[in-house]
């Protein structure tokens, strides 16, 4: 695509990488039991506090789909907001990194930013502005315990 018919404003450009005020996350035991229960998982890590201390976690951990919940309670807002100038939208999806078991107790600071942003042509939903944001999590100790990557794509329905 030409330069001069590229949708990604500077404001966009100027967004990649600016990280919003962090969010932060108590991880309580009792949070991660319901929400392991809610999901089926019987596994001793996520349910029963003494026979988790026996593990190499040495007490209780949150499953690692666990982050989803969490980030329902409060999201962090991206300083420097940015949209897409087409009207329809559709989830490219997202795909999770985890680095750090999260433990019950401990505190997750959650800051959100714009990854990358770019255009791509063709196919049936014509041109695409897609943009990626990354949600980073980091525990008490400073540690990137995960890292979610959401892809957005925008487009311009054919007439």
């Amino acid at each position: 695509m030409p330069e001069s018919e590229s949708v990604i404003t500077q404001e966009m450009r100027d967004a990649v990488g600016v990280e919003s005020d962090p969010v932060t996350y108590d991880i309580e035991k009792g949070a991660i039991i319901r929400f392991a229960q809610a999901i089926g998982d019987d596994n001793v890590i996520f349910n029963r506090e003494n026979d988790a201390r026996k593990t190499r976690y040495k007490g209780l951990v949150a499953p690692p789909t666990f982050l989803r919940s969490v980030a329902h309670v409060e999201t962090p807002e991206p300083k420097i907001k940015v949209s897409s100038p087409y009207p329809a939208n559709v989830d490219g999806g997202s795909e999770w990194e985890y680095f750090e078991p999260i433990h019950a107790g401990d505190t997750i600071t959650a800051t959100t930013y714009l990854s990358d942003v770019h255009e791509r042509q063709g196919g049936r939903f014509g041109n695409m502005l897609i943009m990626v944001r990354e949600t980073k999590y980091v525990n008490q100790f400073g540690n990137v315990a995960a890292l979610q990557r959401t892809t957005g794509i925008s487009y311009q329905p054919p007439d």
